[in-house]
């Protein structure tokens, strides 16, 4: 037995048409696959669809050194905690591996993961910038926002959900594999 519905559905996956979009039942838009727009990425605040502020997902890092010389903080975090994505390099604010924040969450301005290997990210002032580099003694935490959200997620089994006091308060495992 067949059935046959005509229905007409269009579906839309970019958070970049989202923000275009005044009312997208007007286009006959009648599913909406958010992906990346749940936790929102540097990329996406780049082209202006979130806040910076508005970004949900971060990761941890600790300072684990530092060459005051160069300018640079070392962290444990490089691409495999924050992905090898560089889209904002494209952009009209290249944020380099990351944005990165106090333990709070509140960006530390002009300050950027600018360059990475497998286990260690390089934080330093964003070129050109007038900004004082911060001296987080070795062993603080900061965060660090992702380019893409998505792809810095799948380089972890699961998420750590924090509360307004920044406690966890739920870990949502992640379905990994395709």
């Amino acid at each position: 037995m067949a059935v046959q519905v005509n229905t007409p559905a269009q579906a839309l996956t970019s958070p970049q048409r989202l923000y275009a979009i005044k009312s997208l039942a007007l286009i006959g838009v009648t599913e909406v696959r958010a992906g990346v727009f749940m936790f929102g990425d540097l990329l996406q605040a780049g082209v202006g669809a979130v806040a910076m502020e508005d970004i949900a997902l971060s990761v941890l890092a600790t300072v684990i050194g530092h060459q005051r010389a160069r300018g640079w903080i070392i962290t444990d975090a490089g691409w495999m905690a924050l992905s090898h994505d560089r889209g904002t390099a494209r952009q009209k604010v290249d944020q380099g591996y990351g944005a990165v924040c106090d333990l709070g969450g509140k960006p530390y301005p002009d300050l950027i993961v600018a360059d990475a290997n497998q286990e260690h990210g390089i934080v330093t002032l964003r070129r050109g910038s007038r900004g004082r580099l911060p001296d987080p003694p070795v062993g603080a935490r900061l965060r660090i926002l992702p380019n893409h959200a998505c792809a810095t997620g799948a380089q972890h089994d699961r998420y750590r959900v924090l509360d307004a006091e920044g406690r966890v308060s739920a870990v949502w495992p992640r379905i990994n594999g395709w």
